[in-house]
């Protein structure tokens, strides 16, 4: 992740339980001047499917997100969902929208630098 979005601090703080990085490793994602999050990977299958819920950090119960690579045509369609509970008594989408357009940004910058599909 650190590799395709810059200013992003990654460290795994548990490791899953098969693949590097797969279902069940625990990561703290620092960014910027704001806390880190700490997440784990809720689902894994290498180079099509991410899911991961949030542990702690985010002002959102229940933060989950998921991000699913599918081939299309020549390129690469891109599918990030993220979903919440409502916390915050205003301003939650904005919030959401903000941290998922950056991850999406930052992963097709990642995939264009690779030439990956």
């Amino acid at each position: 992740m650190s590799r395709w979005a810059p200013g992003l601090k990654v460290a795994v703080t548990r490791p899953g339980t098969s693949e590097t990085g797969g279902v069940g490793t625990v990561r703290k994602i620092g960014f910027g001047v704001a806390g880190p999050i700490v997440e784990e990977v809720v689902a894994f299958e290498p180079g099509r499917l991410l899911g991961y819920r949030a542990l702690a950090g985010v002002p959102l119960r229940n933060y989950r997100g998921e991000v699913e690579l599918r081939p299309a045509g020549a390129g690469t369609e891109i599918r990030y969902t993220v979903e919440a509970e409502r916390r915050l008594p205003f301003g939650e989408a904005l919030l959401v929208k903000g941290l998922a357009a950056g991850l999406l940004s930052g992963l097709v910058r990642g995939v264009r630098s690779t030439g990956e599909r």
